[in-house]
């Protein structure tokens, strides 16, 4: 087994040369050459065909009935012949791919010509003898040409088709290197664009956490969850009044006929929708709510607002609980003692400063950490094209290492 030599990538490449020049140099000179002779016959394939065009259309002029169907059927078989010749594409630069491809395209062109040829020039007999044979003969040494093509590629040129990919797999092999090296530097970018935005959230963090911990901040959070608290519990106690008062306010809206004043359809809107609200705006013994009830309780006793039994019944219960026993009595005081606390807190002008600051870095927060997503996202993309590229470059170099043990019997490792 032979010694595994180490290579750097921007080295393989001028070693491979010198090793393969011997072997490679004269099959590509000769590619080239039978490239040249194919493009030559190709070209003359062509000067043929237009010389049948012109000639035809020469005696398609001239009107001779005898010749003229004959003429026209000679011509737009030329037209044919020089429009499929016009589409073979000769490679600038040769490869194997790039020749067999050549010839494979041409190959098609002379087989689908031959055909015609066979269909139609005895059609056209007995005219136009000579440049018919012209064209034979120069369409039989394009087929010459190519058959000496075909050849060579399957039985010279086939040989060095994996030492031409190798060298086309370190070419793309530079080019990956080098958009690695861009994508790195794109990376670092990201980078040191993104440390300073987490640095600047840090701080904003540790502003907000000492701004909440000072003391009327924190009381105020206990006010505002024993507020939520309060509006829960008034809701439960007033949820089988939700359905009536929906029905009184339909009937308000629509028909005028529950007999609300307009702050009372106010205030019965308020009670639907925010109770802790409406009952701390209320004066000691919540008379507005109270006249409320009462105008209900005439609306239910006269069946106006069409109740089933049972939330009519549940309905009269809380009704008359708060008419009668003032059982909002203990839940109106705790509202008012919390309205007044939270009034207490909110008085002080430092109290307001510290709520302003405190919105005003919890905004600027928010926008750091939409922007640090957004940056965070770009990163994310560029850490999946290095991870790929970095791939690719992994299986090219295998791939290079392979061929040239395969071509050469050289056991090779690219750094």
């Amino acid at each position: 087994m032979s010694e595994v030599v180490n290579f750097s990538s921007s080295e393989i490449k001028s070693w491979l040369e010198n090793e393969t020049s011997s072997i490679l140099t004269p099959v590509q000179a000769q590619a080239k050459k039978l490239r040249d002779d194919m493009r030559d016959s190709i070209q003359s394939l062509a000067d043929v065909s237009k010389m049948l065009m012109e000639n035809s259309a020469k005696e398609i002029e001239k009107r001779n009935m005898r010749v003229y169907n004959r003429a026209r059927a000679m011509n737009k078989l030329a037209r044919l012949f020089t429009e499929r010749i016009r589409k073979i594409n000769v490679p600038d630069q040769v490869s194997y791919d790039s020749l067999n491809k050549f010839a494979q395209e041409t190959q098609k062109v002379f087989v689908v010509t031959d055909i015609d040829i066979k269909n139609w020039f005895p059609r056209i007999s007995p005219f136009f003898i000579m440049d018919r044979r012209k064209f034979l003969v120069v369409h039989e040494k394009a087929k010459e040409s190519l058959e000496t093509l075909n050849a060579f590629l399957t039985k010279e040129y086939i040989k060095t088709k994996t030492l031409e990919e190798t060298f086309q797999l370190i070419n793309e092999l530079h080019n990956l290197e080098k958009q690695l090296s861009d994508v790195e530097a794109e990376r670092a970018s990201i980078k040191n664009e993104r440390l300073p935005i987490e640095q600047e959230i840090a701080e904003l963090e540790q502003k907000i956490a000492k701004l909440q911990g000072e003391g009327p901040v924190d009381q105020l959070y206990l006010v505002e969850a024993e507020i939520e608290k309060l509006n829960k519990e008034l809701k439960h106690a007033l949820r089988h009044l939700q359905k009536p008062f929906k029905k009184m306010r339909a009937l308000a809206l629509y028909k005028g006929g529950a007999g609300l004043t307009q702050d009372e359809r106010a205030m019965l809107e308020l009670y639907l929708e925010k109770p802790f609200q409406a009952l701390t705006i209320e004066a000691a013994g919540y008379p507005v709510l109270k006249q409320i009830l009462q105008k209900l309780a005439r609306l239910m006793d006269e069946d106006k607002l069409k109740l089933k039994s049972d939330k009519a019944r549940k309905a009269e219960e809380a009704l008359n609980g708060i008419l009668r026993r003032d059982s909002l009595a203990k839940i109106y005081a705790r509202c008012a003692d919390v309205t007044a606390r939270e009034k207490e807190i909110l008085t002080p002008a430092k109290m307001e400063e510290i709520k302003r600051d405190l919105s005003l870095f919890q905004e600027q927060t928010k926008q750091l950490k939409a922007k640090k997503d957004r940056v965070e996202a770009h990163e994310a993309v560029k850490e999946r094209e290095y991870n790929e590229i970095v791939g690719r470059i992994s299986n090219h170099k295998k791939a290079i290492e392979k061929n040239v043990y395969s071509s050469l019997g050289q056991q090779i490792q690219i750094l």
